[in-house]
């Protein structure tokens, strides 16, 4: 079945894939009712609730970077194992947190457990796979976590209908039982261990969590990446304002706009990337670029049409925009994953989760002064940014070589040995 949507055979890797769905359905559970278990279960306000998870989501990004640092030093398997542990323990927690200072505390160690988690996926991903497959495999993942977050958030929802405080706290135990299993899961996965040199001499550990943005090829990529994240953070930040405050739209509009988005990619992502077979990766990053760029444009357009003309544009520019993300999101992970050497991996792609962390810090801010100025200053912005996205792309096809290989989708046993970026000239 999953072979017919595009996906790989997981084959030898079940009880990995089998422990990151389990985990995607307990984050599924846990995103839509974070801000609100707190709310009914102590007695803090919405401010203080909202500058104490600003505080602790702040706190754990100086975090990630040591985090990759630990990847490559223990091998990204025990690192995310500790992620699951230590979330495991936070959430155990949670019923526990009355004051401001400890639910400060339990949303730091879950987020920087969570980070530790992310941060070690990618290297652990790429070092149970072949190169040519990558893509492919990372499109999977993404589509398995959107699935799970659709089943969490079904679940969620049951909870929010039944509304007592039991409700609430089975959910916050059920997480932590959930990452238990996940952690259990990962004992028996094969793969994943310290990483070595290509020439099998031990890993380096010169300290320097910075060698991702010290690489130039690798320092475009996350540029790029930056640029992507931002893209992606106006599903969830900027269009439902838009979409009911600024067009005028029916509050079902933002609700279906977000199914369309998770039901596309959790049963098309893979087929998706089938269809990339043989496209060069810098190009299918510059279609993506169209592809979003046209959805923008288009919600746009809605803002000036009647009620029912705006809520059908919307939902044609949803499945736009889905597409693009489902182009991108494979080959930016693919490159990231690819391109540092396997000892220093963990840290290179620390620095990539630091892309993501920042353009999720910066991305609220920046829309919301957006949509105060209006439906222009707002997807005029998000254009612009499209444009400096683009360019940021030819910029990686000169200085990445691997930005300018094809997607082949097939495994390939003895690749080309892919030179040290330490070693290029800068």
């Amino acid at each position: 079945m999953l072979q017919r949507l595009g996906f790989p055979d997981v084959g030898p890797h079940r009880r990995f894939v089998s422990a990151l769905a389990i985990d995607a359905v307990g984050s599924g559970v846990w995103i839509p009712l974070s801000m609100l278990y707190f709310l009914h279960q102590t007695s803090l306000t919405l401010v203080q609730l909202g500058l104490a998870m600003t505080v602790a989501n702040l706190a754990v990004i100086p975090v990630v970077p040591l985090i990759g640092t630990l990847v490559d030093r223990h091998g990204p398997r025990l690192v995310m194992q500790a992620g699951n542990a230590g979330a495991a323990a936070a959430f155990a927690l949670y019923p526990f947190a009355h004051s401001m200072l400890m639910v400060t505390l339990l949303v730091f160690a879950a987020s920087a457990t969570r980070s530790g988690f992310w941060s070690a996926l990618g290297p652990m991903v790429t070092q149970i796979t072949q190169t040519g497959e990558r893509e492919i495999w990372f499109g999977f993942l993404q589509a398995m976590r959107n699935a799970g977050y659709g089943v969490g958030g079904v679940l969620a929802a049951v909870a929010l209908t039944i509304g007592t405080g039991a409700a609430y706290q089975s959910v916050v135990l059920l997480n932590a039982g959930s990452y238990v299993l996940a952690f259990l899961l990962m004992l028996g996965v094969a793969g994943g261990a310290r990483p070595v040199r290509a020439d099998d001499a031990p890993a380096r550990d010169d300290g320097r969590w910075w060698v991702g943005f010290a690489d130039r090829g690798y320092r475009a990529l996350l540029a790029v990446i930056l640029c992507y994240a931002l893209a992606e953070m106006t599903l969830n930040v900027a269009m439902p304002v838009y979409f009911v405050d600024t067009v005028g739209l029916p509050g079902w509009v933002p609700g279906t706009v977000f199914v369309i988005n998770t039901v596309m990619i959790g049963v098309g992502q893979g087929l998706v990337v089938r269809a990339m077979t043989g496209a060069v990766r810098r190009r299918v990053l510059q279609a993506a670029i169209a592809f979003t760029a046209a959805s923008f444009a288009m919600f746009y357009a809605a803002g000036r049409l009647p009620v029912a003309g705006a809520a059908a544009l919307v939902l044609v520019a949803a499945v736009v925009y889905t597409l693009g993300e489902m182009t991108a999101g494979p080959v930016v992970a693919a490159l990231a994953a690819e391109a540092p050497p396997p000892d220093q991996r963990g840290r290179y792609m620390a620095s990539m989760q630091l892309a993501w962390s920042t353009s999720g810090a910066v991305a609220p801010l920046l829309y919301s002064a957006l949509l105060h100025r209006g439906a222009l200053a707002l997807w005029g912005g998000t254009l612009l940014l499209c444009l400096v996205w683009a360019l940021l792309v030819q910029v990686l096809g000169v200085r990445m070589p691997l930005a300018g290989r094809a997607v082949t989708n097939l495994a390939q046993v003895d690749p080309t040995p892919v030179p040290d970026p330490a070693t290029l000239p800068d």
